[in-house]
């Protein structure tokens, strides 16, 4: 385990085991200090638990469409640890492997791992590496890099879960969120992104103005059907871009706020609909449905089959470089609205 620390009074601990976030310690409103991080007390029960709690999701986060994908001519299959579909690395995915700790410090501490050609079903030998930073700002950055000998599709994001109450505190039905997207990906009846870039406007996935994800997230809609609940990408931008505000998320009871930037492409919203209770976190409350979100930044879902999405293939003397940034801060009751 690795601690960071500022002098703010955040604290941020990370495991080797998935490059994995165990723990984010934030201040309230009233200066007083909660893990808003869902996890485990231990290292076995990351092991046994599939709810991905924290860690980095590779070589490509999110659905890749009946596990396959070609690439240069060649096809490639790779595990349907999702029903038909390929999910976040498969079977024995970054989140499940021991990373190497490097140029640890009191805020900052990189992780590194080596995915040899043909782990998971995946080509080339991909060099990848994830480095966390606490700034004094309350932020918490996450670099990643790869580079490959052969062309492969990289989609790397985290996976953490939040409640900004706390963890074991409940449902984040409460919470206020924010999404600057004006479009969104619907899926099929497997989650797979249908290929459409459809809008927003006048369906439960507007959240271009604040609400709470309990307004709308119970809609007799067919999407909200698929997923049970949100599940689904949004799209901020038609590729890579500069680093921008995605979302935006409020707690009113703690006055917490987490912004959310990022240079990926898309961002999905996860709310936490198939926990059922049976898992129980570090307060040793269990972790009902939707007791905390998700908002993995990312490139499409299923990009590697989807010739229209925002490409994800690296190749041999490219760098695959790419930031996201969780911001915490606290608000007063009397603040401006968000």
């Amino acid at each position: 385990m690795k601690k960071l620390r500022n002098s703010a009074g955040m604290e941020v601990t990370l495991s080797e085991r998935g490059a994995r976030v165990t723990s984010i310690m934030v201040p309230d409103r009233q200066g007083n200090v909660a893990d808003v991080a869902l996890g485990f007390r231990t290292a076995a029960e990351y092991a046994a638990a599939t709810p991905y709690l924290g860690c980095t999701v590779g070589r490509y986060g999110n659905r890749i469409a009946g596990g396959r994908f070609e690439l240069e001519g060649k096809v490639y299959n790779l595990a349907r640890n999702n029903g038909p579909n390929h999910l976040h690395g498969g079977i024995v995915g970054f989140d499940k492997v021991l990373w190497s700790v490097t140029h640890p410090s009191v805020n900052s501490v990189a992780f590194s791992y080596l995915s040899r050609d043909g782990e998971e079903g995946y080509p080339g030998n991909l060099e990848a590496t994830v480095t966390y930073e606490l700034t004094e700002a309350n932020e918490l950055c996450i670099s990643y890099r790869a580079t490959t000998d052969k062309a492969t599709p990289v989609n790397l994001t985290n996976h953490t879960y939040f409640n900004l109450a706390g963890e074991g505190y409940g449902d984040i039905l409460r919470h206020q969120v924010t999404i600057h997207a004006e479009r969104y990906t619907p899926v099929d009846e497997t989650a797979i992104p249908t290929g459409e870039l459809a809008s927003v406007a006048g369906t439960p996935f507007d959240f271009r103005t604040p609400k709470t994800l309990g307004r709308d997230i119970d809609q007799d809609h067919e999407q909200l059907r698929v997923g049970g609940g949100y599940d689904h990408n949004f799209a901020l931008a038609d590729g890579p871009q500069p680093l921008t505000l995605a979302a935006t998320v409020y707690e009113p009871e703690s006055g917490r706020l987490l912004e959310v930037l990022t240079e990926e492409p898309g961002v999905q919203l996860y709310t936490g609909n198939f926990l059922d209770g049976s898992l129980h976190g570090k307060s040793g409350k269990p972790y009902g449905r939707r007791s905390g979100f998700c908002l993995e930044t990312q490139h499409f879902p299923d990009s590697p089959n989807q010739p229209a999405f925002p490409s994800t293939i690296l190749r041999p003397g490219e760098i695959y470089e790419t930031q996201t940034i969780y911001r915490f801060s606290a608000r007063r009751p009397d603040s401006p609205p968000i």
